[in-house]
């Protein structure tokens, strides 16, 4: 049995084969730390190893998924290395080997969406908004999703929504291939714990060769991107393109590109 330290900003609970990890900083939207991605790292690794554990669900608030990164926190102790607690979250969930349900509802920012690229089945609030502003702020995709993104929309779209990193809303993610269902937001959470309480009830060993068959074309090709993305991603995070649009965001301002 998968026994966690407390983190009131991760929460995890496993009840009946399923670990449910709730995304809990409403006062900061969900914000994600280098903290908080470290717990989720650890939480994934955990699950992933534990018999008990057959399903994933990953969930927020119904008034909001995530943020995406908290800029302060990602200013201060930016992702230097491959060991850094993002990328170690995201190793561990391209690489999960059980099904990972995931409930979204409000915001869904940067990488509040290139995770659910890594989940299996995504039931998502009519009030969601997915966005992947990296290029607003001076850097490149991550999690794979310069792969991924083109793959699931096709070139045309992916091309839209990485490179205007525009926010797309529900309707349009899942006429997308993105998510699988549209449902009012109080009810995302618990539709997502129905689809994961049936996933339970299957023989775990048919759940994992199904999703290692489905993923294997891709698995290799996903390591490599990632791997790659996060090279130049802190190449990018150094640059003068980065540095202003930061910069603009902690001064509530828009930035100025016109000289990069």
């Amino acid at each position: 049995m998968t026994t966690l330290p407390h983190n009131p900003e991760i929460l995890t609970h496993t009840d009946a084969g399923v670990m449910t990890l709730t995304i809990n900083r409403l006062d900061r939207k969900n914000a994600i730390t280098s903290h908080m991605y470290a717990a989720m790292a650890e939480a994934l690794e955990a699950a992933n190893v534990d018999a008990e554990v057959h399903v994933l669900v990953i969930q927020g608030h119904e008034s909001i998924f995530s943020a995406g990164n908290d800029i302060s926190d990602f200013l201060n102790q930016p992702p230097a290395t491959a060991d850094a607690p993002v990328f170690r979250f995201l190793r561990a969930i391209s690489s999960f080997a059980k099904p990972i349900v995931a409930a979204v509802c409000g915001p869904a920012v940067g990488i509040g969406t290139t995770l659910l690229l890594h989940c299996d089945l995504i039931y998502a609030g009519d009030n969601a908004a997915f966005s992947l502003p990296f290029v607003n702020l001076g850097l490149c995709p991550e999690a794979a999703s310069s792969l991924l993104v083109p793959q699931l929309m096709g070139y045309p779209r992916a091309a839209e929504v990485l490179l205007l990193g525009e926010p797309f809303m529900a309707e349009t993610a899942l006429e997308m291939g993105l998510i699988n269902r549209i449902v009012p937001p109080a009810e995302a959470n618990a539709l997502a714990q129905r689809q994961a309480q049936k996933l339970a009830a299957k023989p775990l060993s048919s759940l994992m060769e199904t999703k290692r068959l489905m993923k294997k074309g891709n698995a290799s090709m996903v390591a490599e991107r990632m791997s790659e993305e996060g090279v130049s991603f802190g190449r990018m995070l150094q640059a003068p393109a980065a540095r202003e649009a930061f910069s603009a965001f902690m001064e509530k301002r828009k930035p100025d590109f016109s000289a990069l």
